[in-house]
């Protein structure tokens, strides 16, 4: 780790200034160990982001927190999203370019729990300078999350797939967002409101939509535990074929027992991911071939991204309808 005091001393020089001197250090922390590979997952067009005059610049992690950042703050504030569609977060590593986004900006939004897992030392240093990181789903008590049972002591970070979990981690955006605009506060509260209410119908349009699925068919297969939260509500059980994290590989046993359970227990189909290599679910369908079970291989689910811009899947809602659709008819819930 770097020393703290250089980043103290920075509180006395002008932010923009600061960020200048100070980015090569804290880059060199953040990008430890990436090399090309940080680059590499960042997707297309991340580049430095202006802020309307007056008003605040605030930086989003994931498209799943800046859609929930943009819903709060309105037309108050410019959002950037740092990760882009179909970019794997646990994989995910700022580049130079993003880190000084982060330094840079008024306030830092992150989904937490090690979701961004190799995001290194910049947003310690925002917090060092005393403006918002807000860790959305390390505001919900621990006695609401799920535990990674690969690791215990870990906690799983997809709390988004449960929508009034979700909408529980609203309040520390509109509090964040009333510290960097506290003339907003009145608008930000409004926007709390209409956020709650949507997540609220959400809930419930999914929960119908998968009301569907036989009792015999509710089990959800999928390329990695991310769906953990969305199974809890909506009663469904999940197997992932890697763990919470994409960083750990899944083993050939472990490939080899899910292909056993699926086939005994003629589960009907299984999903790719699309921020996640489709190369083990297919090791699996063929898996199940071998023993003479035919899988079906459902519509591509969104679990760690939203699809692109512009597209219903590209906001949380509609991702989440997607999903709940997607399952239902794949396991024989109709259309």
């Amino acid at each position: 780790m770097l020393p703290i005091h250089p980043a103290l001393s920075i509180r006395l020089l002008p932010r923009r200034a600061a960020v200048l001197a100070f980015v090569a250090c804290a880059t060199a922390c953040a990008l430890v160990g990436c090399g090309e590979h940080g680059a590499g997952t960042r997707g297309e067009g991340a580049g430095l982001s202006t802020a309307g005059e007056g008003k605040p610049s605030v930086v989003a992690t994931t498209p799943v927190v800046a859609d929930l950042v943009r819903a709060i703050a309105g037309d108050r504030a410019e959002v950037t999203a740092l990760i882009t569609p179909g970019v794997d977060p646990h994989l995910w590593a700022p580049t130079r370019t993003e880190v000084l986004q982060i330094l840079e900006a008024d306030a830092v939004f992150m989904n937490g729990l090690l979701l961004e897992g190799r995001a290194g030392d910049a947003f310690a240093r925002v917090e060092v300078s005393g403006r918002p990181v807000v860790r959305l789903a390390e505001t919900l008590p621990k006695a609401d999350l799920l535990t990674d049972a690969e690791n215990p002591s870990r906690f799983d970070p997809h709390v988004w797939m449960d929508p009034l979990l979700w909408a529980r981690t609203a309040p520390a955006v509109r509090d964040a967002l009333v510290k960097v605009d506290p003339a907003g506060k009145e608008e930000f509260d409004r926007n709390l409101a209409a956020f709650e209410d949507l997540a609220r119908e959400l809930d419930r349009e999914c929960a119908l939509i998968l009301s569907a699925v036989p009792p015999s068919a509710r089990v959800l297969v999928t390329a990695h535990d991310a769906f953990g939260y969305f199974g809890k509500r909506y009663g469904l059980e999940l197997r992932g074929i890697q763990g919470i994290s994409t960083e750990s590989e899944p083993s050939l046993a472990a490939i080899e027992s899910l292909v056993a359970e699926m086939s005994e227990r003629r589960v009907p189909a299984l999903f790719a991911e699309s921020t996640v290599s489709d190369r083990s679910v297919r090791a699996v369908i063929d898996g199940c071939a071998a023993r003479g079970h035919e899988v079906l291989l459902g519509e591509t689910l969104f679990s760690d991204s939203l699809g692109r811009a512009g597209t219903p899947e590209g906001t949380w809602k509609g991702m989440m309808l997607h999903n709940a659709r997607s399952i239902a008819r794949a396991l024989g819930g109709g259309s």
